[in-house]
């Protein structure tokens, strides 16, 4: 074993669940969560800690506003830049363990000065999301104050790769898996579908840390990251996004490992487990040995909380007898309110070093949880919750929700009342655990569930509406998925298809995405421009940009195709393979740009008629033409639309004739190879000369711009 000095000790102050930006609207607690956030760095930066580890919730919204991101940056560049040099040396590949337009550590950046590196995961507050999938700490990476790492690309196939420091003769390999929804986390785990990478050199010197950010505890079955599914190699877990501070690391008799609860550093939920004093530890790597040192947080707010029964409680024993005693139980309570607050304040003033502070003392946090169940023939006649705690303002910060009152429930939970959230709700009045909103739509989503809209998607909306504060999570959601299901219901091949059973086909698919990981939300169209049809004539036409029928989108293209009816097949008689082509090409939704061209042109029979889209509009006193039988007819195009015209006008028919001649004219016995005189009449052979036929009505669309007929000229003949 070498011998290690304090140079070769790597210091890193941990650090988790910051929530900056919670409760900032609020006039009185706006500041709390930033203050302390800066007190923590400030703290690294007076330590003089190689490097801080911060595991996930840096902020509490999923998209933080101008204010807390302000704070946070200016608090990383204070703390965090300057010219001492990092003495930690980084061996790691950075493009395996960042992204971004910068995948680098910052300390390596010769554009920035860094003296504390940061590292942190994201947690379930702060997760990446929307175009792009990026997230706040992206913003923070990308401007060098922080390093991101630990994405979890693919939920259900993790890659955990390690950031690789080193400080004289201590290895570090630094782990992080950002957060995943705990179900599927569960389930990725039990499938082992998670794949660790270890240095391959020297592979027992390293001390393995892991950062994570899922429920350390089992709420349900499978919501929650049970310990004994890590590697037993590991030597430090910090733990995320447990509030509770439970900072002495607590070693897993099972694994070998030690596991670190942090919890926040600002309490978000007025519950026991976060009324415990608040602290950061400083975790000092020596080899393969670790010491903490855990510091208490001055600049928290003090919080106390407590549960009362009347029934039980000997200062409101036989109140439920007397009448009237509403005013009795509101002054004993309000006698209990004081006496937390005394103690709040009291707790809060003996972890203080500072005589300013004391001078600045806050408001504390207060919450009385109080059963009023009375005994048989007896009442306890309460006040209003929220009148009772506008009773302390100027004393308290939470002056609506100092007290809880509750009566002890009898009614069970079934499936009688899943089905009503009315019933359920106040079933799960009083309970002592706390009930996540996740859980609860479930409940009820599964006593009665969606046709439309996917569950589980649902689910996750409502999450993101109720605990990250996104107002626009349910519209977005309901917008995105019935638009889905309106394109998967256009999509049909026919009328007669069953709706629900595409439905369901839909919402199957959504809910199988969800649970291997990948994104549920319908991906943003492109507009594409169909190629201009060779019949397009812009001059009598207009633009092709202009037209309606012009567009359309990347991924309906093909559906598109599939549902546009053929046009219509003119009869002709005697059509070569040439000319069968050509006709299958007019069936086409898209046809090319200039093919039709060289296909017309190596037509030998007769040809058939041009599309009625095009037609030439009938003229009046239209003359009958007569053809010798050596002749015979061909279909007229128009040509490209970039050829001059003629000053006197001429019909598209005529221009076409042009191109299509040059090849036919090598064939013996054919026509003349000029057509001076147009030809409206259908092909038909006789003995000497054929028969007036009139013109169809089919041939010709009412819609087409009147085209006066060219004048008539003598025909040379080929003999």
């Amino acid at each position: 074993m070498p011998e290690f000095s304090e140079a070769d000790t790597i210091r890193i102050l941990v650090a988790t669940d910051n929530h900056v930006g919670y409760e900032e609207r609020d006039p009185i607690r706006k500041d709390d969560s930033w203050r302390t956030f800066d007190e923590v760095l400030n703290l690294a930066r007076t330590e003089d800690v190689d490097m801080v580890l911060l595991a996930g919730d840096l902020f509490h919204d999923n998209k933080p506003s101008r204010k807390s991101l302000y704070q946070v940056m200016r608090t990383l560049r204070q703390n965090c830049l300057g010219m001492k040099p990092c003495p930690l040396e980084f061996l790691s590949d950075a493009a395996t363990v960042f992204e971004g337009a910068f995948p680098h550590v910052n300390y390596e950046d010769p554009d920035i000065n860094i003296s504390i590196p940061v590292f942190s995961i994201h947690g379930n507050h702060d997760d990446p999301s929307g175009e792009g999938n990026f997230c706040s700490l992206d913003l923070l990476q990308a401007s060098g104050l922080l390093n991101y790492y630990g994405r979890v690309p693919e939920a259900d196939n993790i890659e955990a790769k390690p950031i690789l420091l080193q400080k004289g003769l201590t290895k570090l390999a630094l782990f992080g898996i950002s957060n995943v929804r705990d179900e599927r986390m569960f389930r990725t785990f039990r499938d082992h579908k998670v794949k660790w990478f270890r240095p391959d050199a020297q592979i027992g010197d390293w001390f393995n840390l892991l950062a994570v950010h899922q429920n350390h505890h089992a709420h349900t079955a499978t919501s929650y990251l049970p310990e004994n599914v890590l590697p037993d190699w590991l030597d430090l877990v910090v733990w995320g996004h447990e509030h509770e501070c439970l900072i002495d690391p607590t070693q897993n008799p099972e694994t070998g490992f030690h596991v670190m609860q942090p919890g926040s550093s600002v309490a978000t939920s007025l519950v026991p487990g976060e009324a415990v004093q608040k602290h950061v530890a400083i975790v000092s790597v020596t080899g393969k040995d670790f010491k903490v040192d855990k510091i208490p947080l001055k600049t928290v707010r003090p919080f106390v909380t407590r549960e009362l029964n009347l029934a039980q409680d000997k200062r409101f024993k036989g109140l439920d007898k007397k009448k009237d005693n509403r005013q009795e139980v509101t002054r004993r309570l309000m006698e209990v309110v004081e006496e937390m607050i005394e103690e709040a304040n009291a707790d809060w003033e003996s972890i203080q070093t500072d005589d300013e502070a004391l001078e600045e003392r806050p408001l504390p946090l207060i919450r009385l949880k109080v059963e009023y169940t009375a005994q048989d023939g007896g009442q306890f006649d309460i006040e209003n919750p929220q009148r009772f705690s506008n009773r302390f303002v100027g004393k308290v910060a939470n002056t609506n929700d100092v007290v809880y009152f509750y009566r002890k429930k009898t009614v069970s939970r079934g499936k009688a009342n899943a089905a009503n959230p009315t019933e359920s709700l106040e079933a799960l009045e009083g309970a002592d655990d706390m009930v996540k909103v996740e859980n609860l739509v479930q409940d009820f989503l599964s006593a009665q569930s969606l046709k439309v809209l996917p569950q589980g998607p649902f689910g996750d909306a409502v999450t993101q509406f109720v605990t990250k504060d996104d107002k626009h999570a349910m519209e977005l959601f309901v917008s995105e998925h019935l638009t889905g299901q309106v394109k998967s219901m256009l999509g049909l091949e026919s009328d007669d298809e069953d709706l629900n059973s595409a439905m369901d086909i839909y919402r199957t698919r959504i809910e199988q995405q969800q649970a291997r990981g990948l994104p549920t939300a319908p991906t943003e169209r492109k507009r594409v421009l169909k190629p201009r049809p060779s019949t397009w004539d812009s001059d009598f036409d207009g633009a092709w940009e202009d037209e309606p029928d012009a567009w359309t989108y990347e991924d309906d293209q093909q559906a598109e195709s599939a549902r546009a009816p053929a046009p219509a097949k003119k009869a002709a008689r005697g059509k070569g393979k040439a000319a069968q082509e050509d006709e299958d090409l007019m069936d086409e939704d898209e046809p090319p740009a200039k093919k039709p061209v060289a296909k017309r042109a190596a037509r030998t029979t007769k040809a058939k008629a041009a599309p009625a889209k095009k037609a030439p509009p009938k003229g009046r006193g239209r003359k009958v033409f007569e053809d010798s039988e050596e002749e015979e007819e061909e279909d007229v195009v128009m040509e490209s639309e970039d050829e001059p015209a003629p000053p006197p006008p001429k019909t598209r028919r005529a221009a076409a004739t042009k191109s299509s001649a040059k090849t036919t004219a090598a064939k013996p016995a054919a026509k003349n190879t000029r057509q001076t005189k147009l030809n409206f009449s259908q092909s038909q052979k006789s003995g000497t000369q054929s028969k007036a036929v009139e013109i169809s009505d089919d041939e010709i669309s009412d819609d087409d711009a009147f085209e006066p007929a060219p004048a008539p000229a003598p025909r040379t003949r080929r003999r």
